[in-house]
C-alpha cells in the first residue's frame, strides 16, 4: 500500500515489527523421538552358528538384548548389539562395518524388523548356496538375516508362522533322502522346490503342483 507524504520530513524512528506469539493447533501431533539405548553392564542374548559351503570355518553371531520399560505391562526385549565371530579373516572389514550399522539400529529403539527383509533380499553375484533341507541361501548376508529373523521370533518381536505337520514331513523326508532344491517356488520365490513322492515340493512355503 502507498502513502503519500505532504509535509516537510524533519526527523525519522525506525520501528520493528513485534515478533507473533506462535500459534498453537490442537490438532498438530507430537511426535516424541525415544533416546538411544544406553548400555547396561550386563545384556543376556543368544549365540547362533552358521555354516556355510562357502568356508571351512564357521560363523558364530551373537546378539544381546536390553530390557524396554522394564517393571510395566509394556516390558519386552529389544536387540541391542551384535558381534560375529570367525577364524575365517577373509570377510573381516566387511563384517566389522555390517555388525555397526546393525547394532547403531538397533540402539535406536524403534522398529528394527525391517533389517531381516532389507538383509535376506541380498544376492551374491557369485551365486549362493542350500542349506541341509533344501532351503536356498543367496549369499551370507541373506542367512545373517535369517538369523536375526529367528532371534527376533525368539523373544516375540515376530510372531513366527505356523507350519503343518505335513510341510515338517516333507522337510524331515528331505533332509534323510539328502535333497536339496534346484527350482524356483513360483510362490516363495526361494529355491527351494525337490521333487518328493513325484511331486514338485516347495520346502520353504508347501506349494506343490499336486495340490
Amino acid at each position: 500500500m502507498t502513502t503519500e507524504i505532504g509535509n516537510k520530513i524533519v526527523g525519522y524512528e525506525v520501528v520493528k515489527d513485534e515478533p507473533q506469539p506462535a500459534q498453537s493447533d490442537a490438532s498438530a501431533k507430537v511426535i516424541h523421538m525415544r533416546p538411544l539405548l544406553k548400555r547396561p553392564e550386563m545384556l543376556e542374548g543368544g549365540t547362533y552358528k552358521i555354516k556355510t559351503p562357502l568356508s571351512d570355518h564357521a560363523l558364530y553371531i551373537t546378539i544381546n538384548d536390553v530390557v524396554i520399560d522394564e517393571g510395566t505391562p509394556q516390558e519386552r526385549r529389544q536387540p541391542f548389539e551384535i558381534f560375529i565371530n570367525s577364524k575365517n579373516m577373509e570377510n573381516f572389514s566387511w563384517i566389522v562395518a555390517l555388525t555397526r550399522v546393525i547394532s547403531a539400529v538397533f540402539r535406536g529403539g524403534g522398529d528394527t524388523t525391517f533389517l531381516v527383509e532389507e538383509l535376506r533380499a541380498v544376492f551374491d553375484p557369485r551365486g549362493g548356496y542350500y542349506k541341509p533341507g533344501g532351503k536356498y541361501m543367496p549369499s551370507l548376508v541373506a542367512e545373517i538375516g535369517e538369523v536375526i529373523e529367528k532371534h527376533l521370533k525368539k523373544i516375540g518381536l515376530i510372531e513366527a508362522p505356523e507350519v503343518s505337520e505335513e510341510l515338517k514331513a516333507k522337510r524331515e523326508k528331505a533332509v534323510s533322502e539328502g535333497l536339496s532344491g534346484g527350482k524356483q517356488c513360483p510362490k516363495c520365490s526361494q529355491m527351494s522346490v525337490v521333487r518328493l513322492d513325484g511331486c514338485d515340493t516347495c520346502l520353504e512355503c508347501g506349494y506343490s503342483k499336486c495340490g
